[in-house]
């Protein structure tokens, strides 16, 4: 597995899984029934963020995104999103994505990162983020309505990277 920078050439491969994890409205606020060109949109990162896709040879298995959590004087603290193809779940894509995330944030400068809505009943999402240090500051009660569970809470998670020393560009 490799994971590198996306190109423009790799939405029409993260799309089918993209538009699929949306629809199962089990993970991710973002509309639904978004076309090819309104989910690009919403996916893939313009400079000073990035979105990167882990591959096998031509195959798309996952994709992350990353930059800013918010801008100016927030642009210090970074956040991330990330979907992994449910055909290729299980196979360590989105520990690889995830470490990859930090590494290139703790590289960039970025004093933390931020995660601002993790459904509380992704376990599995839960599970990873916990293991690479990150921990829950707060839960926004009823905040997400998921198709199974109704609503349930989203949380906030951290993960502090340290002072790196290097500054991020605003």
């Amino acid at each position: 597995m490799l994971i590198r920078d996306a190109e423009d050439g790799d939405w029409p491969a993260i799309y089918p899984f993209f538009s699929e994890i949306v629809a199962q409205g089990r993970t991710y606020a973002f509309p639904e029934n978004l076309s090819l060109e309104q989910g690009r949109g919403w996916w893939m990162e313009s400079p000073p963020g990035c979105t990167v896709v882990a591959v096998d040879g031509s195959t798309v298995l996952g994709s992350a995104k990353m930059g800013p959590n918010r801008p100016g004087r927030g642009a210090h603290v970074a956040t991330a999103s990330f979907m992994v193809d449910p055909r290729h779940a299980g196979r360590g894509v989105g520990r690889a994505l995830a470490e990859h995330v930090v590494d290139r944030a703790r590289a960039t400068g970025y004093r933390s990162i931020q995660f601002n809505a993790v459904v509380e009943t992704n376990e599995v999402a839960v599970r990873l983020w916990r293991s690479l240090g990150f921990e829950v500051l707060a839960t926004v009660p009823e905040a997400f309505d998921h198709p199974e569970h109704g609503l349930v809470g989203l949380h906030v998670m951290f993960l502090d990277l340290g002072s790196t020393g290097r500054a991020v560009e605003r």
